[in-house]
């Protein structure tokens, strides 16, 4: 993976005075345009990588082959930490090879360094788009939130193009697609905010409160799978079922059926979710003997007409 790739990369310039792509590629097995692209993202995030022209030219870090990483500045080391150890792709291989920088680092800048490295994560599922995500505006800002572990003044417009402003307690940031979210935690709970939506962002010197314990990859892993149903099926049911229907409703909608809570009455208060309404009501016409939909409307609807076809194709019962 490449974040494996970014750092023995960098182990090989701290053991070398310098190094070439087409060595890198070698002792990688990458290809010679990968080993260079890999090299150029290293430069390019700030770590102290730089080019030498020529015959005799290649990589080298700066301050020579011997040079401490545990010298690199506080910028340098967010940027390592970032390039190298986005949440979602470290393996643990990288994530020991992390921990032992950060042992070398200067004490200062120890915390700073573990908090860049969990705080984003690169989503490899799609939603629909194959652009590449463009840092937006506000990026920079949020991710220095996020690493301070400092609650931020939010200014956000929402899909419907109103403007509002909150404070949030950062938890960390996700590239998903051409897309950037901000995952935070407001006096409502867990949100998630489009970044190009953003319309400003202060961070304050306020500490980030949480509920507890807080992992992005975990906190991102719940609301990918949220959404997920919710854009396969985004049709809602809410009704009640009888006690004893309730296994004949499994059988029906499988995982897309969650309990809610039980009636005054004794009946299971239940969501299931499905593609289409129609397509819902099909699945559970045979279940109207255990099943009261309360809503939406236009199912009550399909399974009504569905009711009078039956009716007229094979009579009414005892006719």
């Amino acid at each position: 993976m490449r974040s494996d790739r970014l750092v023995a990369i960098l182990l090989m310039l701290q053991r070398r005075e310098q190094v070439t792509a087409a060595e890198v590629a070698v002792e990688l097995e990458v290809s010679e345009r990968t080993a260079r692209r890999d090299l150029d993202a290293l430069a390019q995030s700030g770590i102290p990588v730089y080019s030498i022209q020529g015959r005799a030219g290649g990589w080298r870090l700066l301050g020579g082959g011997r040079t401490d990483l545990s010298g690199l500045t506080a910028s340098e080391t967010r940027a390592l930490f970032l390039v190298a150890g986005p949440a979602s792709t470290a393996t643990p291989a990288v994530r020991s090879a992390l921990r032992k920088l950060v042992r070398a680092l200067p004490e200062p800048f120890r915390d700073e360094a573990e908090a860049a490295a969990t705080s984003l994560i690169l989503d490899p599922r799609n939603w629909g788009s194959t652009r590449v995500a463009q840092p937006p505006p506000f990026l920079d800002e949020l991710q220095d939130a996020v690493i301070r572990g400092v609650q931020v003044r939010l200014g956000y417009v929402d899909s419907e193009g109103a403007e509002s402003e909150r404070i949030v307690h950062p938890v960390g940031i996700v590239a998903k697609g051409p897309s950037w979210y901000l995952v935070a935690y407001t006096e409502r709970g867990r949100r998630t905010f489009r970044i190009d939506r953003v319309s400003s962002a202060a961070p304050t010197d306020e500490p980030v409160l949480f509920p507890g314990a807080v992992d992005l990859s975990e906190s991102w892993q719940e609301i990918a799978d949220d959404l997920d149903r919710r854009r396969t099926s985004p049709v809602v049911i809410h009704a009640t079922c009888a006690p004893d229907g309730i296994d004949k409703l499994r059988i029906a909608v499988g995982d897309n059926l969650e309990t809610t809570g039980v009636t005054a009455d004794g009946r299971v208060s239940v969501v299931i979710r499905g593609p289409s309404e129609y397509g819902l009501a099909g699945l559970l016409s045979g279940l109207v003997e255990w099943l009261d939909i309360t809503e939406p409307a236009g199912v009550r609807d399909h399974l009504a007409a569905i009711g009078q076809a039956l009716t007229k194709r094979y009579g009414a019962p005892g006719s």
